[in-house]
Formats: C-alpha cells, sequence, structure tokens
C-alpha cells in the first residue's frame, strides 16, 4: 500500500539546494508557496510554485544533483514523494503523471529558446519557412539525404511559401540520388531510419514519438546558418513526445546519427499507454526529466565565453549525464564523439571550430584515437570544467 509522508516547511526554509546530492524524492505543493531558482548568469528568472506543483521533480527522476534552489515564501505543506514510489503514485493517479509530463514538456520548449539565445545569441521561430532554412542547410553541408526530406516537408505545409518553386527544383534534383525514407508517417510499429537521414523537422507538424531500439539519433537545431548539437540519443532513449503531448510543431530536429530501428508511438497507443502501463510511463518521465536535467546544465555551458572552457565543459557533462562521479581515482574511458560533435554541442560557430578544436585537442587529459575522443583522466577533466564554470559564475 501506497504511503506518502506529510513535511512542513516554515517561511524561508530551503526544501531544495541546488548542487546538492538529496535526490531521491521531490514534492507535491499542498498548502503555500515556494520559490525556485538558479544561480546568477544563468539567465533563469525565479519562479513561483503553488499548490499542485512539483519541486525537485526533475533531479529526482533523473538520478542527478538538484538544479536550482527552493526556498519557502511562506509556511509550506507538501507530499514527499520517493523515486521507487512513483511507478505505484501514477498508476493510482494517472493525472498527477499526465502534469508532470506536460509540465516538463512545456519547460523543455522553454529552455529549448534560452538554449539557443545563450548559445547562438537568436531565437528561432517556429514558423514553416525555418523547415526551408533546415533543407538548405543541409543541402549546403552535403547532407542530401536530410535536405531532401525538408524540402518535401515544406512542400506539404507550404505548397505556395515564398520558396516553394526552388524548395520544388530542389527536391526534384535531389530525391533521385538520396536514400531518405519515410516522407509520410505509416502504420508501421518500427520504422528503419539508415545513417544521415531525417526522421523530423524543426517546426514541421506530427504526432508520433519514437523509442530507439538500435542505434543512435541526433537532435539539433538550425539557427543563423549554424547546427547547435542539443543531444545524442541512444538505445532506450525516447524523443519526439513533445509533439505528441502539446500538439504544437517540433522544436528541434531529429537525424539518425547511425543506422535506427525505432519504435513508433502515436497519440492512440500513447492514450493507452498511459490508462494501462504505468511502467513505461515512469520510464517517460526518467526520459524526460534526463533531458530537462541535461538542457539546464547545458544552459550552464552556453554561459562560458572561452572556447576550450565549454568544449572541456561539453565533455564533462557528457561524463555526468553517464552518472561519472569526480572521486579519488584515475579513470580512462573512450568516448564517442568526435572533436566536431563537441564543437556543434557548444553551438560554436563554424569560422571558430578550426581553432578551438585545436586547442582542445592539445588538452593533456585526452586523445584522440580513430577520430573519437579518448579521455585519459576523466575525473581531472571533471575537475577542470567545475573549475571554469564556478570561475565564470
Amino acid at each position: 500500500m501506497l504511503q506518502l509522508q506529510i513535511v512542513s516547511f516554515r517561511k524561508g526554509s530551503y526544501l531544495v539546494v541546488e548542487g546538492k546530492e538529496n535526490t531521491d524524492h521531490f514534492y507535491i505543493i499542498q498548502k503555500g508557496n515556494v520559490q525556485c531558482m538558479k544561480s546568477s548568469g544563468s539567465g533563469l528568472a525565479p519562479t513561483m510554485y503553488g499548490p499542485g506543483d512539483f519541486v525537485g521533480v526533475v533531479p529526482c527522476m533523473s538520478d542527478h544533483l538538484q538544479i536550482e534552489t527552493a526556498i519557502a515564501t511562506t509556511d509550506v505543506m507538501a507530499i514527499s514523494v520517493r523515486k521507487d514510489q512513483y511507478p505505484e503514485l501514477i498508476s493510482q493517479n494517472t493525472p498527477v503523471a499526465l502534469k508532470i509530463i506536460k509540465t516538463f514538456a512545456n519547460r523543455m520548449r522553454v529552455m529549448n529558446e534560452m538554449l539557443t539565445k545563450a548559445t547562438l545569441h537568436s531565437v528561432v521561430q517556429d514558423t514553416y519557412e525555418q523547415i526551408f532554412k533546415v533543407g538548405n542547410f543541409y543541402e549546403k553541408n552535403a547532407l542530401p539525404d536530410v535536405a531532401v526530406y525538408a524540402y518535401y516537408q515544406y512542400l506539404k505545409t507550404k505548397p505556395q511559401g515564398p520558396n516553394a518553386d526552388l524548395a520544388k527544383q530542389k527536391f526534384v534534383t535531389l530525391k533521385p540520388k538520396t536514400h531518405a525514407v519515410y516522407f509520410e508517417p505509416t502504420t508501421e510499429p518500427t520504422r528503419q531510419y539508415p545513417k544521415d537521414t531525417m526522421i523530423f523537422s524543426e517546426a514541421q507538424t506530427g504526432s508520433d514519438m519514437f523509442i530507439i531500439q538500435r542505434g543512435e539519433v541526433s537532435i539539433t537545431k538550425i539557427v543563423n546558418g549554424n547546427e547547435v548539437t542539443l543531444a545524442v540519443l541512444k538505445k532506450g532513449d525516447m524523443f519526439g513526445e513533445m509533439a505528441l503531448i502539446e500538439n504544437k510543431p517540433r522544436s528541434a530536429n531529429a537525424l539518425a546519427h547511425s543506422d535506427c530501428t525505432l519504435m513508433v508511438i502515436n497519440r492512440s497507443n500513447f492514450n493507452q499507454m498511459v490508462a494501462t502501463q504505468p511502467q513505461l510511463i515512469a520510464k517517460l518521465t526518467t526520459t524526460l526529466a534526463d533531458r530537462l536535467w541535461s538542457m539546464y546544465r547545458q544552459l550552464d555551458n552556453a554561459t562560458l565565453t572561452e572556447p576550450l572552457a565549454k568544449m572541456l565543459d561539453m565533455l564533462s557533462l557528457q561524463l555526468e549525464k553517464q552518472r561519472v562521479k569526480i572521486g579519488f581515482s584515475k579513470l580512462s574511458m573512450q568516448t564517442e564523439f568526435t572533436p566536431k560533435d563537441l564543437a556543434n554541442m557548444c553551438g560554436l560557430a563554424s569560422e571558430y571550430q578550426a581553432k578551438a578544436i585545436y586547442d582542445f585537442e592539445q588538452y593533456d587529459q585526452i586523445r584522440i584515437e580513430n577520430g573519437k575522443i579518448f579521455i585519459k583522466d576523466a575525473q581531472e577533466l571533471m575537475k577542470a570544467a567545475a573549475f571554469y564554470r564556478k570561475q565564470n559564475k
């Protein structure tokens, strides 16, 4: 039988503190108000929460450090929910899970915009013209399988658009030479995507989400002629859920980073899943929490100004995602990332990437093996990255 603890906080008390490890539980506010804030320099304004809202759920479900500080601005009464209690909680109260998932999806849209603005000092509007810009970028960067898909989606959604004639010309030219797949959605439960093909484009409408069964998927955005890699997802990861949950255009691109097999979940399947499979909803919550935690952490990276510091910190972030912790023993490890991958993740403009990559490759705790980054001492690298972030704040 599910037994949840009721806790009280006096006005001025701390519910959670940024950077701390007390992440085995989160709070559902029953009474009172709580202000959540991130350390200065992040650009995130303090947020006020009240009855029915959640505090500490992102680090709890993602098993990472606290990402913000929460202070009671009045006397507060809250329900404490441990992570291991969550599946039983949502099996008994589906609306709680749906509210958390929808809150995550909404916050991720806000974070996407903030990350784009902080990284490239610009904001992309989710208009159909953005789909044409995506196609144009990937065509210029010799990825015709990606470009042809974007041009098709632009013509589908904006057949009379200002770039329709040009998009049609480019599509007709590229189509016979490419291996792009699934221009239209299908009823198949799984889909196969070859490497360097597009799964969906930012600003495209869509109502499917995906679970990776094999391979890797890159989540990217195109801003002012530059590509920002938001994440590289692996087997077991979910993506595309925001369009399904919120019924809004896609906020980012999804590309097959390697040959992929994807399970497809449409709105009908999702509603059935919510009602009958709480363990999958718990998995989705954890996935979204992981991604949202990474976005908060990536916002810290975006505030760094020195390219080498940004790339070292971005590499540290990839280790943190794997739950590597700073300790006393030396830890060497091979990664799947190239220096170019890291530069894209940092949103470094193409004209600055060559020097940034050169400086990064001279760093004494890494070497390049078969084009991929090998870390000689993960502990030292993470300490250096933490120092850069602390110095920046």
